[in-house]
């Protein structure tokens, strides 16, 4: 990490935190994973929402606290039954992981980010994340919505990780929870990536991007309905019910990669070949 006062001064430092305050004070977001501080709650919130929608995350977290409302009853489920509960959001390696996670530390999860990051599947951003909403730690983390915003304030562009997590640790102040919300909701609403709302921005006196448009510089994905990712989710709610042949599966699916992502699947550990037949692990 960068050290020392890089990139802004003294009344920057001062008043943009506080704008940025005032401002989520009145329009932030109500999510449900903001009215916990219980960690295990949040560390699952911050695991869905990797790459995926908070729209699509709101029933799904419910669902999946209501089934398994504590790493405890978590361990204590199979992964067969934390993937059926999972499934609809995508990216089952998440699942995978927050079980892990579970059978790991079945009583408590790590308080520190670097007993957080230790964990399976959890980088520097969730570990920072959950220590910081959890427990109130103050520390600099950055996902895509700070970086964006605190790029375009003090850079005039999207800020790379290792910039944004230097501008986070000079900027953060020490109610580091609402600070961070606070980041991520302009983000999701006015410092959007391609068409940012300067007009209505808090912070839009002191942003050097102020009336341009950025583009986001993210690299091109392969279209979703023909994706690979889309035939493993295929894959995975087809064997919710039961076991099936790498065949039938082929059949159902009318698709010729099935048997080699049925191999990356088993090898990866989420299913599983019992004979002839393949199924959700046990």
């Amino acid at each position: 990490m960068l050290r020392g006062q890089v990139y802004t001064d003294a009344a920057l430092r001062r008043t943009l935190p506080r704008g940025l305050l005032r401002w989520f004070s009145a329009a932030g977001r109500d999510l449900p994973w903001r009215r916990t501080h219980d960690p295990y709650a949040i560390l699952v919130a911050e695991v869905m929402l990797q790459q995926t929608q908070v729209s699509r995350v709101l029933p799904a977290y419910a669902s999946f606290l209501k089934r398994f409302p504590t790493l405890h009853s978590l361990a204590r489920a199979s992964l067969g039954d934390v993937l059926r509960t999972w499934s609809g959001l995508g990216y089952n390696r998440r699942a995978r992981d927050l079980h892990r996670i579970a059978r790991l530390t079945p009583s408590r999860l790590p308080v520190d980010v670097d007993g957080l990051d230790a964990l399976p599947g959890i980088g520097a951003y969730t570990a920072g994340a959950v220590a910081c909403f959890a427990h109130g730690t103050r520390t600099a983390f950055a996902d895509t919505n700070i970086r964006r915003v605190l790029g375009r304030i003090v850079l005039g562009r999207v800020a790379t990780e290792r910039e944004a997590i230097a501008l986070d640790t000079e900027l953060v102040p020490l109610d580091a929870a609402r600070w961070h919300h606070a980041l991520m909701d302009l983000g999701a609403t006015i410092c959007v990536a391609r068409a940012p709302r300067c007009e209505v921005c808090p912070l839009a006196s002191r942003c050097m991007s102020r009336g341009t448009v950025v583009p986001s510089l993210r690299p091109k994905q392969a279209a979703f309905a023909t994706s690979d990712r889309r035939v493993r989710g295929r894959i995975i709610a087809s064997l919710r019910d039961g076991d099936m042949t790498v065949p039938a599966l082929r059949r159902a699916l009318d698709d010729a990669r099935v048997g080699r992502l049925v191999a990356a699947l088993a090898a990866e550990g989420l299913v599983e070949r019992r004979g002839r037949r393949i199924g959700l692990p046990a």
